[in-house]
C-alpha cells in the first residue's frame, strides 16, 4: 500500500477537477473550499481547508468524502502532473 503524499489544498482541488468535481454554489466564506459532483445515485461534497499542507489524515477524510481509493487519488496527481 503506498503512503499518502503531503500535499496542498490546490493540488487536492486539481485532482477533484479532473475527477469530475466542480466548485459547490455558495457555501459561505472562510477558508474552506467546497466541491461537489453527482453522481447517479447521490451528490458527495466535499469540503478542503485552504492550506499549503493537509495532514495525511485530513486528506484520508477528504477521500473518503469523495469516494476515491488512495490509488485512484494517487493516478489522478500523476496523470495531471500536479506538483
Amino acid at each position: 500500500m503506498t503512503k499518502i503524499p503531503i500535499v496542498s489544498a490546490r493540488q487536492v482541488i486539481r485532482a477533484l477537477r479532473a475527477a469530475g468535481f466542480k466548485d459547490a454554489p455558495k457555501r459561505g466564506k472562510g477558508s474552506h473550499v467546497a466541491m461537489v459532483k453527482q453522481d447517479s445515485d447521490r451528490t458527495r461534497l466535499v469540503i478542503i481547508p485552504d492550506r499549503k499542507s493537509l495532514p495525511r489524515g485530513t486528506l484520508r477524510a477528504i477521500l473518503e468524502q469523495a469516494g476515491l481509493s488512495r490509488e485512484e487519488f494517487l493516478r489522478l496527481l500523476k496523470a495531471k502532473q500536479i506538483k
